[in-house]
């Protein structure tokens, strides 16, 4: 697995989640990272990594991939019936 990184804007996500009721742990985001469930084109050449998470949701993991590393942009919640179909 390559390097993983969480820009500045990807490492205060977890406390304004957290603020909104919807604790996220870095493992999380790892597993999203390590073993999606798909993964879309974004915007910038970025690549966006889903993984269902709960009966009602999927995180969604906004990435840059270079050479041997990954840095997470951010991160997001979402509910499956928007993301999957």
């Amino acid at each position: 697995m390559k390097e993983i990184i969480f820009s500045s804007h990807a490492e205060n996500k977890f406390a304004v989640l957290r603020n909104h009721g919807f604790d996220v742990s870095k493992d999380t985001i790892l597993l999203a990272l390590e073993s999606f469930d798909k993964v879309e084109h974004g915007y910038k050449n970025r690549k966006i990594a889903q993984k269902v998470i709960d009966e009602r949701h999927v995180m969604r993991v906004v990435f840059e991939e270079t050479g041997e590393m990954l840095r997470v942009i951010t991160f997001y919640p979402g509910r499956r019936v928007r993301y999957e179909g």
